[in-house]
């Protein structure tokens, strides 16, 4: 009997805070490390670095260690085979000044340990602060494999001093999830009685203009067809406070033959994609909510607050329909009502890009998978 070959690789991200986003990139990058070393007849063994170990292996059935303890992370490195740093936004200073130190650390503690680092499709600012930049140039030199999910990503590593042909451009790894074997998405042309308008809010302006008009532009549409508005909060409970405000400010639309109700908080990504494959369209503000929509092949309209919204969409040949700057309500009403009557036309001319976004977000774990392999 044959014993199989099993590589461990410790995955470093912002995990185990139940944001459903990066819950989603979790799951994304463990199913195509599987599937990557199934096809290389190895088994890949995942140990994640998690804020909650005990709810990760729960929900994941994988080992997970607590990303704040060091011994413990420490060893978990020093018995595997490589480090994973991503996907998501890790090396950024606009959300606070710990990010870019503890997962710089992180990389840097297993290089120290001799262990191949690989960065797996992050998005890499902003940084503002530039003392930051020559660690982050560092760190990167020394890692085996670099990928990012934009090109706005590799033109700023390449600025620090990162080589640009060492740097591959690839889509968000959430374009890769699929759905378990056996459900199919077929739910995007909508099976309930009224169509399924899905919304993703998050609060951003601090006066929450952005959402009030996203709420008239709603309440617009409602009046326009009758239509199920189903609120999908991606991170709770902010995003649950945001949906509650966006609701209210609607009003009633049940007058108009609406259906206004918010999707219970979700305890694994599949929950939510499986909402999202239900809806005829999607507005989103979270970025994983477009992403989301464009893996099951529903209509999207997306709301920019971040530069990494209008970088997704445009690999779909796309703009935002407004910004947390400039929500026009009726350009949201009028593009939504088009895209529900042209559901069809726009999938028929998404196919192919999707196809290629999906077969591109493998790439990192395949080559991987292909280097820790050659050094059996």
């Amino acid at each position: 009997m044959v014993s199989e070959t099993v590589k461990t690789i410790v995955v470093s991200g912002y995990y185990g805070f139940r944001n459903s986003g990066d819950e989603a990139v979790l799951q994304s990058i463990l199913s195509a490390l599987e599937e990557e070393g199934r096809a290389a007849g190895i088994v890949i063994k995942p140990v994640v670095l998690s804020i909650n170990p005990e709810w990760t292996s729960r929900t994941y059935g994988v080992k997970a260690v607590h990303r704040m303890k060091l011994a413990e992370v420490r060893n978990a490195i020093k018995n595997s085979d490589g480090l994973i740093s991503g996907g998501g936004s890790l090396l950024q200073d606009a959300t606070g000044l710990g990010s870019i130190p503890y997962y710089l650390g992180i990389l840097k503690l297993a290089q120290w340990m001799g262990k191949p680092t690989f960065i797996y499709a992050q998005g890499i600012g902003p940084v503002n602060r530039k003392l930051f930049r020559p660690f982050i140039a560092s760190v990167f030199r020394r890692c085996e494999y670099i990928s990012v999910r934009d090109s706005e990503s590799a033109a700023l590593l390449h600025s620090m001093g990162v080589a640009r042909d060492g740097i591959a451009v690839v889509p968000d790894p959430v374009m890769g999830l699929a759905l378990p074997e056996g459900e199919a998405a077929g739910a995007a042309t909508g099976s309930e009685e009224l169509p399924v308008v899905g919304v993703s809010v998050r609060f951003w302006n601090a006066d929450r203009s952005e959402l009030a008009k996203l709420a008239e532009g709603l309440a617009s549409l409602c009046r326009r067809c009758a239509v199920h508005i189903r609120f999908l909060p991606f991170h709770v409970p902010g995003d649950d406070e945001a949906s509650r405000f966006v609701i209210e400010q609607m009003g009633n639309v049940a007058e108009f033959g609406c259906a206004v109700s918010t999707a219970a908080e979700t305890e694994h990504p599949y929950e939510m994609l499986r909402e999202v494959s239900r809806c005829r369209l999607l507005i989103g503000m979270r970025l994983h909510s477009l992403i989301y929509a464009a893996s099951q092949e529903v209509p999207l309209l997306g709301i920019s607050y971040d530069p990494k919204i209008d970088h997704f969409l445009s690999r779909l040949a796309s703009v935002p329909v407004g910004s947390s700057a400039e929500l026009d309500p009726r350009i949201v009403a009028s593009q939504a009502e088009r895209l529900l009557g042209e559901g069809e036309a726009w999938r028929t001319t998404q196919a192919s890009r999707i196809h290629e976004l999906k077969r591109e977000a493998r790439e990192p774990a395949k080559r991987i998978v292909e280097f820790v392999r050659s050094r059996e």
